[in-house]
């Protein structure tokens, strides 16, 4: 049975009375301090101040853990609006303030669809904003806004995490390395790039997602009016 359908221990009396809230809180607490690395039924366990075994009465592996810590943040990722066009934009950027405030969902984004009643909820008012449109284009167009949102979040978190690491952030990056694409474009070689980096505006992060993202709305609702 799915951990979603799976009924808690019944409570008992205790010193440390548990809940799967209060293990998915736990959870949540150290990978936003963290990572993903520092969660695991032993050290939410040691964080709870419990034994492990405990922990396997409410939920039974790490994957049914990570499933309800991403489940959780989804109630965070509130869509609104009545028009589909502003329910797609708003879900896009509450998903992106997800991924920023805890950094480790965007290892978790994508792949096999989430099922929980939260990301179930942000689904229903998804596919409902779109119900105008056929029943065959409905979940492409969510697919595209979702593959869009995931593959912008992944780079900026990687580049956070890269200046991090590094101690360099892009300003640092692009004093380093401008000598060098100068000399580089001077060889007449990339004629189209050296254009762009020299010519275009450059956006920030905030800026840069939501251009890209009226794009891909403009897109969608160009074919939608066809």
């Amino acid at each position: 049975m799915l951990v979603w359908e799976r009924p808690e221990p019944e409570n008992r009396p205790v010193p440390a009375p548990l809940s799967r809230e209060r293990i998915v809180r736990t959870a949540i607490g150290l990978a936003d301090a963290d990572g993903l690395e520092a969660v695991s039924l032993r050290k939410v366990a040691t964080a709870l101040d419990v034994r492990p075994m405990r922990l396997y009465g409410y939920i039974a592996s790490k994957d049914e853990l990570l499933d309800l810590m991403v489940d959780a943040v989804h109630a965070e990722i509130r869509p609104t609006g009545e028009h589909w066009r502003e329910v797609l934009r708003t879900h896009a950027e509450a998903t992106r303030r997800a991924a920023h405030e805890h950094e480790w969902l965007a290892d978790l984004l994508g792949g096999r669809p989430q099922l929980g009643p939260q990301a179930l909820a942000a689904g229903e008012t998804l596919v409902a904003a779109l119900g105008g449109l056929h029943v065959d284009a409905v979940m492409p167009v969510v697919a595209a806004v979702k593959a869009y949102v995931v593959g912008a979040v992944r780079r900026e978190i990687a580049e956070r995490r890269a200046e991090r690491a590094t101690g360099t952030d892009e300003k640092q990056w692009q004093a380093e390395l401008g000598p060098y694409l100068e000399r580089t474009f001077a060889t007449g070689r990339f004629p189209a790039l050296a254009t762009v980096v020299r010519d275009a505006a450059h956006h920030d992060a905030d800026h840069t997602f939501r251009i890209g993202l009226a794009y891909l709305l403009d897109g969608i609702e160009a074919h939608v009016s066809r």
